[in-house]
């Protein structure tokens, strides 16, 4: 054992083995060959927000957003930021094209129609496109 690491004893009951855990207090340090070894859903996708029609400019157009987050959570989410009311609407669009339906995933949106390794989404308060 590296002198970093220490070793932490839980009593156990009687006539079961003793378990002994051990934490690194080093910072971990992954390789390339490593990170290319997580699942790939691990990293953020990129997606690209622009207005359309009637709605506000954002300052910030791009956001990172982790794949597993739903259309659904990314127009609520969007409707606080640009401090919507409740009875206002939302609409997102993907590549000026289609409305994708709440429960897709941001990931399965990025692997079907991202570009240059970003995801393009409109958005504007009324039915643009679909």
């Amino acid at each position: 054992m590296s002198e970093n690491q220490e070793v932490v004893k839980t009593e156990q009951p009687e006539g079961s083995r003793p378990v002994s855990v051990t934490s690194e207090t080093s910072l971990d340090v992954h390789t390339d060959a490593e990170a290319s070894q997580q699942p790939p859903n691990k990293h953020k996708i990129d997606i690209l927000m622009k207005a359309t029609g009637n709605a506000p400019i954002m300052k910030r157009k791009r956001w990172a957003v982790e794949p597993d987050k739903k259309i659904g959570w990314i127009t609520e989410f969007f409707k606080k930021h640009l401090r919507l009311d409740k009875s206002e609407s939302l609409f997102l669009y993907v590549n000026q094209a289609f409305a994708p339906a709440p429960d897709n995933t941001v990931g399965n949106l990025y692997e079907c129609y991202g570009i240059d390794g970003k995801l393009v989404i409109h958005y504007c308060k009324s039915q643009a496109w679909g």
